[in-house]
């Protein structure tokens, strides 16, 4: 089964938007991550509906977790500890994971954590990489949010530290966008990665947002994307009054490119300012070829040390709720209280609900 019997198993539920997901972990090793994805019944829309994301969660909560205990030969009653993410993220999708963890808290007999969506996905790296390094820079890049923080302790209030954050688009709602604009399936994160592979990132100048000095005296760690998906409909509204066909891998690339120079530059321009030499990046968005290339050479000229989850590990995920959960169980955190709430605004500063 994996790791030492006398570390504690965990099963995380994890229902922040369109991915029922849950795992299960026996200290910092995986023993299961089941996924049931929502995804498909979204992508006629362009984009998440919450309350289609909510009836699919009611749905696919029990067989999930079924599957999760078989493929990590546990029973439910061998559980030590469930922990649920109960915020940021959708309220009614939320409710769905925060429901189903306290019924099972509570008729296991179990202790129960509330943790923050945000912190599991710097938790989760454990699994794969071992202890995080304390303190380390985490570099969070998601449909919903792209964050930078100075990580001390993962399981503590005042642990995670916010340095920046986006201030309009996300960096994976502006894929999204893109994507649509350039006729490239939802979600568009893999698509726009598979079709930038045949094209020329340098071929078209996009913005890079906040970068200028005058930005970078109010916002030296945050992030926008909004201008950038602007800038990328203009030049393909012209190209196509021009007459013109447009570039679809060109364009791609180009984007793609101005989103990971920014991300990669403002996260070693922050680990360098706060003398942290291990950079940890999470998040749907990790999961991007382009982005873990750039990191890594940039990184490795400054003598900064990247840690990427396998891409499986960085999109959502109850594998990660686990790993923070069990991190709780072995720091010995308080648990939650069964009158948990679900939080869709929840502070990346508050990891664990009292």
């Amino acid at each position: 089964m994996g790791g030492s019997s006398d570390e504690p198993l965990v099963l995380g539920i994890e229902t922040s938007c369109d991915e029922t997901g849950v795992g299960i972990v026996r200290g910092r090793t995986l023993l299961a991550d089941a996924v049931a994805s929502s995804v498909e019944e979204h992508a006629r829309f362009g984009g998440v509906v919450p309350e289609v994301a909510s009836r699919a969660h009611l749905e696919a909560m029990v067989p999930t977790i079924e599957r999760a205990c078989e493929t990590a030969g546990v029973r439910l009653a061998d559980v030590d500890a469930v922990a649920v993410t109960h915020g940021p993220g959708l309220a009614g999708t939320l409710l769905v994971g925060v429901a189903s963890a306290k019924a099972l808290a509570w008729g296991l007999g179990k202790p129960l954590y509330g943790v923050n969506h945000l912190a599991a996905h710097v938790a989760v790296d454990q699994l794969e990489h071992g202890p995080l390094p304390e303190p380390c820079l985490a570099l969070l890049v998601s449909g919903g949010h792209s964050s930078l923080l100075r990580v001390t302790d993962v399981t503590a209030t005042g642990g995670v530290d916010p340095l920046g954050a986006t201030i309009d688009d996300a960096a994976g709602e502006a894929f999204d966008k893109v994507a649509r604009l350039l006729g490239l399936p939802f979600p568009g994160g893999p698509h726009i990665d598979r079709a930038a592979r045949e094209g020329d990132g340098v071929a078209i100048d996009f913005p890079r947002g906040l970068s200028s000095r005058r930005d970078l005296e109010r916002h030296r760690f945050d992030f926008s994307f909004s201008g950038l998906k602007t800038a990328v409909a203009r030049w393909v509204e012209a190209r196509e009054r021009s007459g013109e066909p447009v570039p679809v891998a060109d364009v791609a690339a180009s984007f793609q490119e101005a989103v990971c120079d920014v991300l990669v530059r403002k996260a070693l321009d922050a680990a360098a300012s706060e003398g942290v030499e291990d950079l940890l990046i999470g998040g749907g968005v990790a999961a991007n070829s382009r982005l873990r290339a750039l990191a890594v050479e940039r990184a490795e000229r400054l003598g900064v040390r990247v840690r990427v989850p396998r891409p499986g590990l960085c999109t959502d995920n109850g594998a990660m709720v686990a790993a923070l959960g069990a991190e709780m169980v072995a720091r010995g955190r308080t648990p939650s209280s069964l009158d948990l709430p679900a939080d869709s605004s929840l502070p990346v500063t508050e990891v664990l609900a009292g």
